[in-house]
C-alpha cells in the first residue's frame, strides 16, 4: 500500500482508526462536556479566540415621551490561547505481529485512545486548577491547614458566591460520542471531583444518589447531586499529596504525616474553554507496518501506531469557577 498522511493506513481506514481512539476514550473526557468548546477547522490557525460579551449598565433608564434614548454599545471581551500539539506512539516489531496470538495492531489502537483522552484531560485539569477563586475546608485560610472533608456548609457558601457573580447553571454539554455536538441538561451547577472524595459527597445532608434522579439522565461517572450540584468524578483530579495540615483528623495521607489536598472544581456554564476532542479533525492517527521497508529500516523490522492532535484549555471567568480544597475521609 503506498504511503499516505496516516502512514501505511488509507484516509477510510484512518477515519475508521481515530473514530475508535475518540470513542475508547470518552469515559476519561470529563472536562468536555461543561467547557465553551471551540472546534478548530484544519489548516486555518495555531491561535482559538474565546468571546464573552458583558452586561449592560443595569440602572434605571427613565424614557422621555417622543424622546429616543441614546443607543448603547455591546462591549466584548476576547480570550485567545495558542495551541499546542500533543501525541505519542507505541512500536511494534515485525516479530510482535507475526507470532503474537492477538490483534496488536487493534489493540494499540485502543490503548492510545485511553492514552490520548487521560493526556489531553490532564492538561485541561492543570489549566483550570490554577484559578484564583478558592475555598478552604473547615474554614481555613490556607492549602497547609486543611484538614477536613467536604460538607453541605462549605458547598452552600461556593454556591453562593457563584450566584453572587451572576454565573449561569449549566444547561448545555457537549454530547458523549466521538462526533462532535451540543445536548440540553437540567440546570446544575457541577462539581468536578476525585473518586477519593465520593464517601463524603454521599454523607452530606441532602444528597441524592444517581439511582433516584427518576427520568433525569446522569453523567458517565457521575456520583449524584446534593441540592443544586451535581457531582462527577475522574482520577485525572489528583490531589495534592500531603500538602495539608499536620494533624491527620482521620482524612487520607500518601506518607501518614500530613493530609492530601483534594481539589474540587466548582463550575458554571462558559466558566472555562476548550478545544474539543471530537470530531474528523481531532486527532490524526498513524500507522506504520513492520512490513514497509525504508532506509531507516531496510529489513522492515519496525513499525508503530500514533496519534496527534492539538489542544489548549483557558480559564474564561475566575469568578464562575471556584476550587475547594478539601480533605477525605479515610
Amino acid at each position: 500500500m503506498p504511503t499516505t498522511d496516516y502512514g501505511s493506513i488509507s484516509p477510510r481506514t484512518a477515519a475508521y482508526a481515530a473514530k475508535e481512539m475518540l470513542r475508547r476514550g470518552l469515559p476519561y473526557l470529563v472536562l468536555e462536556k461543561f467547557g465553551q468548546a471551540k472546534p478548530i477547522p484544519k489548516n486555518m490557525t495555531d491561535t482559538v479566540k474565546f468571546r464573552r460579551y458583558e452586561a449592560l449598565d443595569k440602572a434605571p433608564n427613565v424614557l422621555s415621551e417622543g424622546v429616543t434614548p441614546s443607543a448603547k454599545q455591546l462591549t466584548k471581551t476576547d480570550i485567545s490561547a495558542t495551541l499546542s500539539q500533543y501525541g505519542d506512539l507505541i512500536e511494534i516489531t515485525d516479530k510482535v505481529e507475526d507470532t503474537h496470538e492477538d490483534d496488536v495492531l487493534n489493540e494499540s489502537v485502543e490503548i492510545l485512545g485511553e492514552q490520548q483522552a487521560q493526556m489531553i484531560e490532564t492538561v485541561r485539569f492543570n489549566v483550570l486548577k490554577g484559578g484564583t477563586n478558592v475555598f478552604y475546608a473547615g474554614g481555613e485560610t490556607a492549602r497547609a491547614d486543611v484538614n477536613d472533608p467536604l460538607d453541605r456548609s462549605l458547598q452552600r457558601k461556593i454556591t453562593r458566591s457563584l450566584k453572587r457573580q451572576n454565573a449561569r447553571k449549566v444547561t448545555t454539554v457537549v454530547r458523549s460520542t466521538p462526533s462532535y455536538g451540543t445536548a440540553n441538561v437540567a440546570p446544575a451547577f457541577i462539581g468536578l471531583c476525585h473518586p477519593d472524595i465520593e464517601q463524603d459527597i454521599r454523607n452530606m445532608t441532602g444528597f441524592v444518589p444517581v439511582e433516584d434522579y427518576g427520568s433525569m439522565t446522569p453523567y458517565e461517572s457521575e456520583i449524584g447531586k446534593c441540592e443544586d450540584v451535581r457531582y462527577v468524578a475522574s482520577t485525572i483530579f489528583e490531589p495534592w499529596e500531603d500538602a495539608g495540615a499536620g494533624t491527620l483528623n482521620g482524612m487520607i495521607s500518601t506518607s501518614g504525616t500530613n493530609v492530601d489536598v483534594y481539589p474540587i472544581l466548582y463550575v458554571a456554564k462558559d466558566a472555562y474553554g476548550i478545544v474539543p476532542l471530537k470530531g474528523k479533525n481531532a486527532v490524526t492517527p498513524t500507522v506504520v507496518n513492520p512490513s514497509q521497508v525504508d532506509k531507516s529500516d531496510p529489513l522492515g523490522q519496525r513499525g508503530y501506531v500514533g496519534w496527534k492532535t492539538y489542544h489548549t484549555a483557558v480559564i474564561l471567568n475566575d469568578a464562575w469557577m471556584v476550587r475547594a480544597e478539601v480533605g477525605a475521609t479515610d
